[in-house]
């Protein structure tokens, strides 16, 4: 089919980012780097957590490390959230303690993998539980595992123009 028109950024629009990162840094750091909030090391291009971080041949030499403040304290500081987990149901309220356990060790074991995915905040109310996620994959991650866990319905939503999850879990 031979059209005319030419295909420009007002016939076809992709998914854009408004916020575009703005708590990203700007460009790569200068390594080694360090969080004065969390401890995290920025080191071969990526943040790690303190106890994972292994010596390479690019750092032989002792240097003090340069102060930044990751990513993710940055939007902790200024509540910019990236995913949102909602449970609510009966099941919730019989098992509050154990799901709370689930939520904060599969936390702990994300930060193994991506220090900067971390649970912002949790909000409780008589009969539903919010949790508040720096990055989407963190929201899913606590889906997959409530969801492996104790069944249940998990739906998931994901915004057309920023990068947000939203995750429900619902079991009676």
């Amino acid at each position: 089919m031979n059209s005319s028109r030419k295909f420009d950024n007002q016939a076809y629009k992709k998914r854009v980012d408004h916020e575009g990162g703005a708590h990203r840094a700007g460009m790569k750091l200068a390594e080694p780097a360090s969080c004065p909030k969390c401890g995290s090391i920025y080191t071969e291009g990526r943040w790690v957590s303190p106890k994972f971080a292994r010596e390479s041949g690019k750092h032989m030499h002792w240097r003090p490390s340069n102060s930044v403040v990751c990513q993710a304290c940055k939007q902790i500081e200024n509540h910019i959230v990236g995913g949102y987990l909602t449970m609510n149901g009966g099941f919730l309220a019989r098992h509050h303690d154990e799901i709370i356990n689930l939520i904060e060790n599969e936390a702990i074991r994300a930060v193994e993998d991506n220090p900067l995915s971390r649970i912002m905040e949790r909000i409780e109310t008589v009969d539903e539980l919010l949790v508040e996620t720096t990055t989407e994959h963190m929201a899913q991650r606590l889906g997959h595992a409530l969801n492996r866990a104790f069944a249940g319905k998990v739906t998931y939503d994901f915004s057309h123009e920023n990068k947000v999850a939203r995750v429900n879990w619902h079991r009676d």
